[in-house]
């Protein structure tokens, strides 16, 4: 089964913005949702944000809501993030993850632990910093 592939880190201002993309072929096919996760050294891996391939619902962790942007192609098998108004706290490894079902559980919360999630890209860096 292929596994995403993320791309598009890099370094950026505060304030700017970037655009991460995540290479899903089975999206909407095998997986229900991709989530978006991230990482820094010495906390615990953090999701950031979700789309469900069903209907394009979005889901997204509270430190990034009105700043980041989920969102998806099926026809390209994609899935983005869109981030503006970075701010240094937003550094990490970012990985984008695919789960065999939508991003919300049985209760409806959204989905934010990684044991959650079924296959993981390998990450990209981004760093946000003057």
């Amino acid at each position: 089964q292929l596994q995403p592939v993320e791309s598009g880190g890099g370094s950026v201002q505060p304030g700017g913005s970037l655009r991460l993309s995540c290479a899903a072929s089975r999206f909407t096919l095998d997986y229900y949702s991709i989530g978006w996760f991230r990482q820094v050294p010495g906390k615990e891996r953090e999701g950031v944000s979700c789309i469900d391939s069903s209907d394009g619902t979005t889901y997204y962790a509270d430190f990034v809501k009105g700043r980041f942007t989920i969102s998806s192609d099926n026809a390209k098998k994609m899935v983005y993030l869109q981030m503006s108004r970075l701010e240094p706290e937003d550094t990490a490894v970012y990985y984008c993850a695919a789960r065999q079902w939508g991003c919300t559980d049985h209760s409806g919360s959204y989905v934010t632990y990684p044991q959650g999630f079924d296959d993981w890209g390998q990450g990209t860096q981004v760093t946000v910093s003057s």
